[in-house]
Formats: C-alpha cells, structure tokens, sequence
C-alpha cells in the first residue's frame, strides 16, 4: 500500500477528521483523565508530532495516525507511571517554560479494515524518523503489548519477557517494536489509571459491575478493582517500556 505520510502541521485538513477513524479501543481506555492533557490540544500545541497517513487510491481518508509527545525527563530510570507519566511530565514542562529533552511515542493507531497489514510497523518507523530528525537520540515508549489481554491475571513482567524459539518477544506489538530496533527495557505497573463510578464502568463495558472484587473487562490488560460498597471501580494499567536509539 503507497502510503503519504507526514506530520498533522504539514497536513492540517485532517484535524477535524483525526479522531473520526474506525479503530479498537476499548471506552474504558479512552476514559484516562491524563488524556486530556493531550488529545484535546494535538491538532494545536502538538500538530508537529502526530502522523497522519493516507493511501494514494483514497486520498484524504485517513488510514492511521502516530501520536508522540515532548516531554522533560529527568535522565534517571523511566518512570513507572509510563503513559500517564510522559503526559504530566510533558504538561508541565509547556507550563513551566522548560525544554522538551526526551519525546515519547503514545499511539500507533490503524484503521479497523487495515490492521494486520503491517501498518503499525510502517508507522513506527516514521515515528522513529521524526524523532531523529527533530534532535533527538531516542525514541522511548510505554507499550500496551497487543495480546496481553487474552492473559488479564498474568504478571505484565512474566508476559513483557516470554519469547518465541526465536528468541524474539511472544507479543506481536512488542515484536515489532524489537525488530525496529527497540529494546524492552522495564515494566511500567501503573502507565495508565482509570477510576469511575459503578453507572460509568457499565457504560463503558455493558458489564454489571455489581460486586466487589476482580472484574475481568474485554480488552483490559488486568482486571478491573470493583468495589461495590463504595461505588467505583479502578483499573490499573501496566505497560512495557522499550526504547529506541535513534544514533
């Protein structure tokens, strides 16, 4: 497939349609209120690090999109609240008026109809290019491994590390990102945290949500913390970071 990408600044007629791609996240995950310290500004104050991508026979139809993200790191070990961490951290250093020095990938979204196609590698590989294009000598990235959610009760250290015969990762995400030259580095155990009301999760899920305990949600990478007394459920994320030196 004869993809055109570039940078969402290069390409602005695609703001208002950016969100509007068929995909398959859960609602739950769209749900994280560190999200908003992104998606609501990236077709603004972020337009120079998202990729957009159409097909040659359809253009103006977007066939996937790449978010990364600025942010300040502080040159120690990466933080355990991976995805929700870079956001904050990239918040604050706007805020602040200090100097992006790490940049971090969010998402590799491809169209519904499109996945398996090996799109997400091509996109990654652009990611990787405009990271190193714009100064940087790394590209890190807290990655929600693709299959994890088939095993929502087993150890993101036990699944981030298990690896095929040929000594690459079992999960087809993480395979990418290593063959692209990425190395699996730590375990964020708390990159993404949801918390709502019992009504919410309902609506988020179609699940009952009416007892306390492990709730095993569709798409969750661990089960949700249900607690029925109190009304409001908890899922905690983890993600794996991996990086990529870009020199």
């Amino acid at each position: 497939m004869p993809l055109k990408i570039t940078t969402l600044a290069e390409r602005p007629e695609f703001a208002s349609s950016l969100w509007d791609m068929d995909h398959t996240w859960q609602e739950f995950v769209l749900n994280d209120p560190l999200a908003d310290l992104f998606y609501p500004l990236a077709t603004t104050m972020y337009a120079d690090w998202v990729l957009v991508a159409d097909d040659s026979s359809e253009p103006g139809r977007l066939v996937a999109r790449g978010c990364m993200v600025p942010y300040r790191s502080d040159g120690g070990e990466l933080p355990d609240d991976g995805w929700d961490g870079v956001l904050r951290s990239a918040w604050l250093a706007r805020a602040r008026g200090l100097r992006a020095n790490a940049v971090s990938a969010l998402e590799v979204t491809v169209r519904r109809d499109l996945q398996g196609k090996g799109l997400s590698s091509v996109m990654l590989a652009a990611m990787r290019d405009l990271a190193a294009r714009l100064g940087y000598a790394e590209l890190v990235a807290p990655v929600r491994p693709s299959r994890k959610h088939l095993e929502p009760h087993t150890p993101m250290t036990e699944y981030a590390h298990r690896t095929r015969s040929d000594g690459l990762p079992h999960d087809a995400w993480l395979r990418v990102h290593v063959r692209a030259g990425g190395k699996i580095v730590k375990v964020a155990p708390r990159s993404m945290v949801v918390a709502g009301t019992l009504a919410e999760w309902r609506t988020w899920t179609g699940l009952p949500f009416d007892r306390s305990g492990a709730v095993e949600v569709p798409g969750a990478l661990s089960p949700v913390h249900c607690d029925a007394e109190q009304d409001h459920a908890v899922y905690v994320e983890p993600n794996v970071w991996v990086t990529h030196p870009l020199v």
